[in-house]
């Protein structure tokens, strides 16, 4: 067990710690991230996507409809959740409490989720990575993006579904949300792809990993850190509540184990960091999502280790 915990841990945190040491020492530039941002979005991370479902067998693939369903539940509830107690007993703005929920209800699948679940599940449960990514992709990151707009004086002019039109056709345009679907569409088509067209996506691809770990590493040198009972109990809720909510949910829909593994597995995955990136563009920058996201990992160091251990002996 001690290997495998190595073998799957390490090479996610020193990709992290790189990207956080570079940040720290100005290396390279932690405030304006946005072109690795968009290479990791808009390229690396929808070819890796597109070539993992396309390559799936459709049995595969089509049992993933409740691991679809069991996720976007639990990113739901934990989003609902923080949102209203960041409002209510936080007493923070609209703006700055979506930014909080979505810090830690959307796991950041995209550096930690695909060698992680790689290294200890095996190929198969890439599959589930690329669908938590999908499914965050196209539930509560629209609602955040219409949360924070609606806080704009632009955004107050719009009515509601205004608003939520807007940011969902701002979602799917995005190639991390129709790629997967185009691989969902190879599949049920039966296409295979000529083998050039699939060694180029692959090899754009295979640069999502790595590129990630670095550049979640150089948006934590950038953040501030604090530690406050706002901190703790966010750390609580993402690192241990959520994949034991992940946990409930899979068993209440009868998941098969390895399912079921995948999915808690992904929910005790530290914090995204797209709240943070998405709160930038609006001003809304709270201080407890910053701090948050920073404890998620150094915790998260001993949390994914005991997860990992627990799901090796559920039955």
């Amino acid at each position: 067990m001690a290997t495998i915990l190595a073998n799957a841990l390490v090479p996610i945190f020193a990709g992290l710690l790189f990207g956080y040491i570079a940040g720290l020492r100005n290396v390279v530039d932690n405030r304006n991230v946005k072109s690795l941002i968009t290479f990791v979005m808009s390229f690396a991370l929808p070819c890796s996507l597109f070539v993992t479902i396309a390559r799936t067998s459709r049995h595969l693939l089509w049992n993933q409809g409740r691991v679809a369903v069991a996720l976007a539940i639990v990113y739901f509830v934990i989003f609902g959740l923080t949102y209203i107690a960041a409002q209510r007993l936080g007493k923070n703005t609209a703006a700055d409490s979506t930014v909080l929920a979505l810090t830690l209800g959307f796991p950041n699948a995209t550096a930690v989720g695909l060698p992680l679940l790689l290294a200890v599940y095996g190929n198969d449960a890439v599959v589930s990575v690329a669908v938590a990514i999908a499914m965050g992709s196209i539930t509560i990151s629209p609602i955040t993006l219409a949360i924070l707009e609606s806080s704009t004086v632009e955004g107050k002019a719009l009515s509601p579904m205004t608003r939520i039109r807007t940011s969902a056709w701002k979602a799917i345009k995005k190639p991390v949300v129709w790629a997967p679907v185009l691989g969902v569409l190879a599949v049920a088509m039966d296409f295979h792809m000529p083998t050039y067209v699939e060694r180029s996506l692959t090899v754009l691809g295979s640069a999502t990993a790595g590129t990630a770990l670095f550049l979640t590493g150089l948006i934590v040198s950038a953040q501030r850190f604090e530690f406050t009972w706002g901190v703790g109990w966010s750390v609580f809720a993402k690192n241990l509540l959520q994949p034991a909510l992940g946990l409930l949910i899979a068993r209440f829909l009868s998941l098969p184990l390895e399912a079921t593994r995948s999915v808690v597995l992904i929910c005790a995955i530290p914090c995204g960091f797209f709240g943070i990136v998405f709160g930038k563009g609006f001003d809304a920058t709270p201080e407890v999502a910053s701090s948050s996201l920073i404890a998620s990992y150094v915790i998260g160091i001993f949390t994914l280790a005991g997860w990992i251990i627990f799901l090796s002996h559920l039955s």
